[in-house]
């Protein structure tokens, strides 16, 4: 099996991505701060599934493999 540019590419994409991310994210510690401990935990706990399953990453990671977006 010959090995494809896809999966270099891929992975430095999902570098990328994390960092501007985790950029966004930490923007916003300065609001969040000063919030409830619970509500702080429950807003870096979405943040990190809507990282996980809504934002392309489970496309990106398809396509690694395929080459096809699903």
């Amino acid at each position: 099996m010959t090995p494809t540019w896809r999966k270099p590419i891929g992975m430095l994409a999902i570098l990328v991505l994390i960092g501007v991310w985790c950029i966004l994210v930490a923007s916003l510690s300065r609001y969040v701060g000063g919030w409830h401990p619970l509500l702080q935990a429950a807003f870096y706990l979405i943040a990190g599934i809507a990282w996980i399953w809504i934002l392309p990453m489970r496309r990106m990671l398809a396509w690694m493999e395929t080459g096809k977006f699903r």
